[in-house]
């Protein structure tokens, strides 16, 4: 079987390298040098680990060669955001301060579970400073940006994450998605991203930015091959101690079960009134193919992602205050002064946004007991230039950084479930995501309805 390693999937690449068609240095060396021929313009990576790559694949090719199963990722090539713990790495998490910390000791856990599945670790990705970003903009480490169209945003926080997966400099990358880090540059990027519900993955051995809002996922350029990665990296994890408890739940034998007698509904109200008519139109493509007829509404949209943004503030703020205290010049200021607006905010108001959690996530659990799965816009619009500070949607000037999350931090705010497809218009050089919600803890139900899209031709990626 011959296939290009650089535009195959990671299902091919196992194949390959389990048929032995394909070694797994043979693909570690076909990234590696793609990742030095195009990183330096794109960004992607802060550390390429270059000699742990080709041991890992060397491991893989052993196993091979030896009759033992290697694992269903065997070979596959990947990177993680700089906030997982990689042994033998400082771990950035995007900033100048942890510059200076020791090397990791270990790998986080779903680096572990990535290697023990097959796959082989590239590097650790750029991001912007402590996660608090949404442009892919990092003021230390400099921008990842778009493959598709350099002079564009590939969003963030995991900026690099949807660039290094989108140039072809891995096969699948790991992000992380507080308030849509992972769903943002998969929309500017062209990539399927999935965040799991809230619990469902470890975060054991990661940089956290707000601990009661933070998920881990995969980005990648098939539904196919979230669900692979997604699958490997899933089951309790006792160092995480918001990681549910219960077992495996597998995804990938399910995706070909298709959606017939689900109910799917778009979300309106909030979610179309400042989205641009590409938005739009993306959601309406996916709507007609996935047969929904219906516009439901969550109350109080506005109010819940304001919450969502205190408690982001607040939470972040007092993680980081001794850093603020010890070292504020080392920050990016924007990030810095977001910070100190949170440590500043009235607990009154803080216990009232947490009130309208609990109360957001009842109304929007009533809105499932009717809809098994819902569509919105991932991002308002197609990326924005780099550097870029504002944006007219609905009329209206938004500053950019925040507002790349319209979308999803009111998704992100009760840990639901999605995952976002790319959608591409005839004539058009880049592309633009729709998000696909499911109710908590149903990752099956939103991979199935991501991948009747693909085959049915609606959604797509590629490697630019």
């Amino acid at each position: 079987m011959s296939i290009d390693p650089i535009r195959a999937g990671a299902s091919a690449i196992a194949a390959a390298v389990r048929s032995r068609s394909m070694t797994a240095r043979a693909v570690a060396d076909a990234h590696l040098a793609r990742i030095a021929a195009l990183d330096g313009a794109l960004g992607a990576y802060t550390s390429v680990t270059r000699e742990r790559a080709l041991t890992e694949a060397d491991a893989v090719d052993a196993a091979v060669a030896a009759g033992r199963y290697p694992g269903p990722l065997a070979g596959v090539p990947y990177g993680v955001k700089n906030l997982f713990d990689i042994e033998g790495v400082v771990t950035l998490a995007g900033s100048k301060i942890n510059r200076t910390n020791p090397p990791a000791a270990a790998d986080a856990t779903l680096v572990t579970r990535m290697k023990a599945s097959g796959a082989v670790l590239l590097g650790a990705l750029n991001m912007g400073e402590y996660a608090y970003d949404f442009t892919g903009e990092n003021a230390h480490d400099g921008r990842s940006a778009n493959p598709h169209d350099p002079t564009r945003m590939s969003g963030g926080s995991s900026g690099g994450s949807g660039t290094a997966a989108a140039a072809g400099m891995a096969t699948i990358t790991l992000g992380s998605d507080t308030n849509g880090s992972i769903r943002v540059p998969s929309s500017l990027c062209g990539l399927f991203g999935l965040k799991p519900t809230f619990g469902r993955l470890s975060r054991a051995g990661t940089f956290p930015f707000v601990t009661s809002l933070d998920h881990l996922g995969p980005l990648a350029r098939s539904t196919l091959d979230l669900a692979l990665s997604y699958d490997a990296m899933q089951g309790p994890d006792a160092a995480d101690p918001c990681c549910t408890a219960q077992g495996l739940d597998p995804t990938t034998p399910a995706l070909s079960r298709g959606i017939a007698g689900l109910r799917v509904a778009t979300l309106g109200g909030y979610f179309r009134e400042r989205a641009t008519p590409e938005a739009l139109a993306a959601v309406d493509t996916v709507a007609a193919t996935l047969g929904a007829t219906q516009t439901v509404e969550w109350p109080e949209v506005a109010r819940a992602r304001a919450a969502a943004f205190l408690i982001t503030a607040t939470e972040a703020a007092s993680f980081h205050l001794p850093r603020l205290r010890d070292r504020p010049g080392d920050f990016d200021p924007d990030v810095r002064d977001r910070l100190i607006a949170g440590a500043m905010a009235p607990a009154s108001l803080v216990g009232k946004a947490h009130k309208l959690r609990r109360w957001f996530r009842d109304e929007v659990m009533r809105v499932f007991e009717h809809v098994d799965i819902l569509l919105a816009p991932a991002t308002p619009c197609r990326a924005p230039l780099g550097g870029q500070k504002t944006m007219v949607l609905g009329g209206v000037e938004m500053p950019v950084r925040a507002n790349l999350g319209l979308f999803t931090q009111p998704v992100s705010f009760v840990g639901l479930p999605v995952v976002a497809v790319p959608v591409w218009t005839a004539g058009e050089r880049l592309p633009i995501g729709v998000q696909v919600i499911a109710p908590p803890w149903r990752e099956d139900l939103a991979l199935r309805a991501a991948f009747t899209l693909e085959r049915g031709g609606a959604c797509a990626s590629k490697v630019a």
